[in-house]
């Protein structure tokens, strides 16, 4: 009997579940038309029994928004005919899947997907190819493989970052591949928290400080490194959900970025449920009213993008001249707050937060709440009532989106957040979060193909075009390249597998165009992939990809949602033309170098599934076993709450953080020393206090051409650019820019007009959204759309990609995408 019938249903026709509306809204479309659920002339009841030709397969959402939602496949004659997601066990504990994870039989049953290997025809990014048998395409990777290695040796090759593809066995064929064959230049950071996972070591810890087994390596201790995916550094929305009396969050919006049943933005409905009903306060800042707080326009704060830091520094100067900081915590678990807690190497020069705060050093300029409200729009009666409100607070829940620090002043912004619950000492107690995102799940059931590189170099993984134009330029002190000194090589072979990040999804599309079609610096380039990207188009050699529904497919639980599970299932059907799996086309180019066999060691891509998940149960024995797996499709456990920091506030001495002092830094003697020994242009710092700085293209940078700021945000209906071709899709949430009518009205602009967007770098088409639901003098592009223009003509972009109006800057620290959320644009009527 399957899972299913014990529980007493078959199926659940997800429309009257917790997208109703969404299926009201695209009405004119077609429900069936629009989620590819059954069909409305389907006359089974609720809780009937499936046909007998009518087979089931489990699967999941294996995009990058966090939330891996599951899919249930129903199959007619080895066709997908429509889909069901999660109803297994209660209500409340679904992992259903949001308006764009239901419309996955689109882009399953694409008329777009990619069926053939093909080879490029006409120039890079042309997108012109022709269709090539498997055989030549196998042979062809090798021989560049072969030729890269011994021409230029390991490192130059590199395996750009992607985000399409979330599976035990997606992605990692490859690197298990490239391993064995002397490995690749590893990737530093990621997209979504470049900034962030840079900086924030400096105050919370590094993995730099901690010996091979976990302990500090000069105070002898276990201590705990920041990460921001994990349960350590952050508290769980279930730990405000019963403890909090006031959330603040800064550009969280988990109604946009992590949708789904089982997915954040469940567990914060229910955070605002329990917070206000217990007579609390939830206060969203934000530029714009995004999707979580809208219908509760009492929660919205607006800010001007990228001055966050001056919020909380006027914030600081009232808890700082009204007494309301915790000196007590400060000098127990802090450095550098005021000048009795600073390092030897900075007393009595004025360096410390509070001097910085008080006008008494760094610029001399006190952050008074004035001060703050000029550049952040914010009114000055407003920030003293939310500073009154966090000193008054008894666990005020601090967090912060990853939208923050994605600005040129990223690096500062996001330490700058954590000090609001630092200087409360409202830090490792119950109802209180340490100002990073909430906590992601600490339990993963299942592991990954496993792969050892056997290169240490490591590059910030935003600085990939740089190291095409000129890597072997490119050092420890410039670039910030990690594991050695400098690169060895330019990168001449470009694995892409699932990504969309050689163009759409990366800054200043027309820059990196230029590097990528000039085949004198980047000598080939595999795109490994389901339909043709843009990214795509610069191909030598483009593979289609089986997807995960046609192949034995499974995946833990995403990095959102509060708990831990694993799905496994499918085919739910046969892969179209000649698409094959990642594992066995890489298995093929193992045998041209005779490494077949240690690359599969005995095992099919199945063999493979089916022992990783055993070897998952090993270590959780409560797990199904296989076959029982196999049959139910999908295994969920509840987690606890958590504190973050908790072990640390509780007794610091025992449990240091892995500071160089094992304490909270907020002043950094190992950012001092960076500032002075990198090499950083003359508008670049390293600042060692969570300072404002406004950044490159941030605030006070607007001209007369190019006189209002922009920023950009993720979409309802795409997960970056995932799901972006789908049209109803489209019609559903279109790609708009959204401009305050303050902007629009001298500008004759109307909602729905179409409008030139132009920035330094380049020029867009897109339609107007006319709201007063962002910030006058800020226009907000949806990122993720994809780029649609002639590169060898005009090159505007019809598609209203925002990356086509971002700049290819680096940022200070971290070497990120900072300009993803700085730019400076003009609009006006196309």
């Amino acid at each position: 009997m399957s899972e299913n019938e014990k529980r007493g249903f078959t199926r659940r026709n997800f429309v009257k579940g917790s997208f109703a509306g969404a299926a009201v809204a695209a009405s004119a479309l077609g429900a069936s038309s629009m989620f590819g659920c059954s069909p409305a002339g389907d006359k089974k009841g609720e809780g009937s029994a499936v046909e007998a030709n009518e087979a089931i397969a489990w699967s999941q959402c294996n995009v990058n928004c966090g939330g891996n939602c599951v899919f249930q496949w129903h199959s007619k004659d080895g066709k997908v005919q429509y889909m069901e997601t999660d109803n297994t066990g209660d209500d409340d504990f679904q992992a259903r899947a949001c308006l764009r994870g239901r419309s996955m039989r689109r882009w399953l049953n694409s008329p777009d997907r990619l069926l053939y290997p093909m080879k490029r025809v006409g120039k890079r990014g042309e997108g012109k190819f022709e269709q090539i048998s498997w055989d030549e395409a196998i042979s062809t990777i090798a021989d560049k493989l072969k030729y890269t290695i011994e021409t230029y040796g390991n490192e130059a090759i590199y395996v750009n970052y992607a985000t399409g593809m979330h599976s035990t066995t997606g992605k990692q064929p490859g690197l298990r591949l490239l391993s064995l064959l002397g490995g690749y230049v590893n990737q530093g950071y990621d997209y979504s928290t470049h900034m962030l996972s840079a900086a924030m070591p400096y105050m919370y810890g590094s993995s730099a400080n901690l010996d091979k087994d976990g302990n500090h390596v000069t105070l002898g201790k276990p201590a705990t490194a920041f990460s921001c995916y994990d349960a350590v550094n952050a508290s769980s929305f279930s730990e405000a959900e019963a403890n909090s009396d006031l959330v603040v969050m800064f550009g969280n919006s988990p109604a946009e970025t992590r949708m789904g049943g089982a997915n954040a933005v469940w567990d914060f409905a229910r955070v605002r449920e329990a917070v206000t009903g217990r007579g609390g306060k939830i206060v969203n800042i934000d530029y714009r009213m995004n999707e979580t707080a809208s219908g509760h326009p009492d929660e919205w704060l607006p800010i001007r993008p990228g001055t966050d830091a001056a919020l909380v520094a006027g914030i600081a100067h009232e808890w700082i001249a009204n007494g309301q900081v915790n000196k007590e915590f400060l000098d127990k678990y802090t450095v550098g707050y005021d000048d009795d807690t600073m390092p030897e190497s900075a007393k009595g020069q004025n360096k410390s937060y509070k001097d910085y705060i008080m006008g008494t050093g760094y610029d001399m300029v006190e952050k008074t709440p004035e001060w703050a409200a000029t550049i952040t729009q914010i009114p000055v009666d407003t920030i003293r009532q939310l500073a009154s409100d966090l000193a008054a607070a008894k666990a005020p829940f601090v967090c912060q989106g990853w939208g923050p620090q994605r600005h040129t002043n990223g690096e500062d912004t996001t330490r700058a957040i954590c000090m609001l619950p630092i200087l409360l000492g409202q830090i490792g107690l119950p109802g209180t979060n340490t100002g990073q995102r909430e906590a992601e799940p600490p339990v993963y059931l299942v592991g990954s193909l496993p792969s050892k590189n056997p290169v240490k170099t490591t590059i910030p993984v935003y600085q990939w075009v740089n190291a095409v134009d000129h890597g072997h330029e490119m050092t420890a002190t410039n670039a910030g390249i990690m594991g050695a000194e400098k690169l060895q090589s330019d990168f001449k072979f470009i694995w892409n597998y699932a990504g969309n990040c050689l163009t759409n999804q990366h800054d200043d599309i027309n820059h990196t165009h230029d590097i990528l079609v000039d085949e004198s610096k980047c000598e080939f380039i595999l795109v490994w992939d389901t339909v043709m990207t843009d990214s795509a188009k610069y191909a030598d050699i483009l593979l289609p990809d089986a997807m995960r529904s046609e192949q034995l497919n499974m995946q833990t639980q995403g990095y959102s949602e509060w708990y831990t599970g694993v799905t496994v299932g499918g085919p739910a059907q046969e892969a179209p033309g000649e698409c094959r799996s990642s594992y066995d086309v890489c298995a093929d180019i193992a045998d041209k170098f005779g490494k077949k066999d240690e690359f599969t060691e005995g095992r099919t891509h199945d063999d493979w599934v089916k022992y990783l998940y055993e070897q998952g149960r090993e270590a959780h024995p409560e797990m199904p076993t296989w076959d029982e797996i196999r049959e139910q499709g999908v295994y969920k456990a509840k987690l606890e709450p958590v504190i973050g920091l908790k072990d640390f506030r509780d007794d610091p001495e025992g449990h240091p953080l892995a500071t160089p002092s094992g304490k909270i830094e907020i002043y950094s003697e190992a950012l001092a020393g960076l500032n002075d020994t990198w090499e950083l242009a003359e508008d670049e710092h390293i600042n060692p206090i969570p300072v404002f700085t406004p950044g490159f293209q941030g605030y006070g940078s607007t001209t007369d051409e190019y006189p209002l700021y922009c920023t950009g945000f993720h979409h309802k209906s795409r997960t970056h650019s995932s799901y972006g071709f789908i049209p109803e899709l489209e019609q559903v949430a279109r790609q708009q820019l959204w401009i305050n009518p303050a902007d629009a009205a001298p500008r004759g602009i109307a909602n729905g007009d179409m409008l030139a967007v132009k920035s330094p770098a380049g020029e867009i088409r897109i339609e107007a959204k006319v709201t007063p639901r962002i910030i006058p003098g800020t226009v907000g592009i949806p990122q993720g759309a994809w780029h649609k223009a002639d590169m060898s003509g005009d090159r505007i972009d019809e598609g209203g990609c925002v990356n086509t109006l971002t700049t290819y800057k680096p940022t200070p620290l971290a070497k990120g995408n900072g300009p993803a959320h700085s730019m400076i644009v003009q609009v006006a009527k196309a």
